[in-house]
């Protein structure tokens, strides 16, 4: 166990294995970082956790350590909120400035990129990716990939929107986030295959970095499909 500097642990936390967590992180009261995975494939082999900087595990955080099937490391970036009773499984990245409410699980093996909001009661199935800026609504059952920028709501989590508010509170111009929306109507409100999609979204908007980040995702899209 590792501890950077100005790092505090509340009563009763529980810290163990090989777990590191940067400068300015804090760990509330009952919450549980370090635990073996919750795989019956595990067999003790020795994996890690990796956590950056003020990031926040509200009471009766769970965070598991990899396993080496899925690399050997979870891992979480900065400045991030992990709200009561949420939990991050073995071998899952997790980026900066993300938020998981209430009692959101996520299973082994998600990605989560920067900035992904999930609310309340939100569950994500093993080997998902969820791109920046998305925003679940609360209780979303998300089993596909979520791609940047969208909202999600419901069972089966369907896109309902661009996530405009976040997307604005970031810092996006008027002319990016107008590339954002054609993008969105492109993707998803079009009768178009998703690579027929891609290629036409790369023709009219490629070159701009928010653009070329959604094309990068989507053409990362693998056998647990895309959410439309």
């Amino acid at each position: 166990m590792k501890l950077g500097p100005g790092t505090t642990v509340g009563a009763h936390a529980v810290i163990e294995g090989d777990t590191e967590l940067g400068a300015g992180n804090r760990v509330f009261p009952h919450a549980v970082l370090g635990q073996i995975p919750q795989d019956l494939k595990y067999r003790g082999e020795r994996t890690r956790i990796v956590i950056g900087d003020r990031n926040q595990f509200r009471e009766f955080v769970t965070v598991h350590v990899g396993t080496t099937g899925g690399g050997g490391v979870t891992r979480i970036g900065s400045d991030c909120l992990f709200m009561a009773s949420s939990h991050v499984a073995h071998d899952c990245t997790v980026g900066d400035r993300c938020i998981l409410a209430n009692s959101v699980p996520l299973a082994g093996h998600v990605t989560l990129e920067d900035h992904v909001i999930l609310g309340g009661l939100s569950g994500v199935h093993q080997f998902t990716r969820i791109g920046r800026f998305a925003f679940s609504a609360a209780g979303s059952v998300i089993v596909q990939d979520v791609a940047p920028y969208c909202m999600v709501q419901g069972d089966r989590a369907c896109v309902s929107g661009v996530n405009t508010t976040g997307l604005q509170r970031s810092g996006f111009s008027e002319e990016q986030l107008g590339r954002v929306k054609d993008a969105y109507r492109l993707v998803f409100r079009q009768k178009l295959g998703l690579r027929e999609a891609c290629q036409q979204l790369r023709a009219e908007h490629g070159g701009h970095p928010e653009i070329d980040h959604l094309l990068a995702f989507l053409d990362g899209v693998g056998e647990r499909g895309l959410v439309r």
